[in-house]
C-alpha cells in the first residue's frame, strides 16, 4: 500500500517520525515540508495528497496544528473522504463507516504514540460496506459524480 504524507512547519517532526515508523511495512511519499520553516502554508503541502488520494494512488496522512485546516484541503478532491482523528473510536469509525482514505491529525494535540497509535487502528480497521456503502454514493452524487 502506497501512503502519501504531508505536513507544513506544525507537524514537521512528527511527520519524519511517522515516515520512520510507516517505512518499515508501507511505501511512503512525503508530499513535504521538506524542511521547518514556520512561513510555510499547508495548502501547497495537503494539495499534493489529495491529487493523489483522488486519483486513487494510495491513501493518505495529514498532519497540521490540530488538523482541521488540513482536513478541509484534503476534502476539496473528489473521492477523497479526509477524516479528522482524535481517539481509538474516531479512528475505527472513520474507516468502519465512512471509508476514510486520508487520515487527518493533530500534531499539537496528540503524542507521538498516540498518534502512531491512530495510525495503526486506522490502518488495520477494513470498511464495513452494507448500509454505509449507501451513503457513501449519496456523498459521491453530492459530488456530482457516480460511486465507483
Amino acid at each position: 500500500m502506497k501512503i502519501f504524507i504531508a505536513t507544513d512547519h506544525a507537524g514537521f517532526d512528527l511527520k519524519e517520525k511517522i515516515k520512520r515508523f510507516l517505512s518499515k511495512n508501507y511505501d511512503v511519499v512525503d508530499c513535504g515540508a521538506f524542511v521547518l520553516d514556520r512561513n510555510d502554508d499547508y495548502p501547497d503541502f495537503i494539495k499534493k495528497v489529495g491529487e493523489a488520494v483522488s486519483k486513487g494512488r494510495g491513501v493518505g496522512i495529514v498532519l497540521g496544528g490540530s488538523g482541521i485546516g488540513e482536513c478541509i484541503v484534503v476534502n476539496k478532491f473528489k473521492k477523497v473522504r479526509g477524516a479528522l482523528v482524535y481517539d481509538n473510536f474516531t479512528a475505527k469509525k472513520s474507516r468502519e463507516h465512512n471509508d476514510s482514505n486520508v487520515l487527518c491529525l493533530g500534531a499539537r494535540t496528540l503524542s507521538e504514540k498516540k498518534a502512531l497509535n491512530l495510525i495503526k487502528i486506522w490502518l488495520s480497521t477494513q470498511f464495513s460496506k452494507g448500509r454505509h456503502s449507501r451513503r457513501l454514493k449519496k456523498i459521491a452524487l453530492i459530488e456530482g459524480k457516480n460511486f465507483r
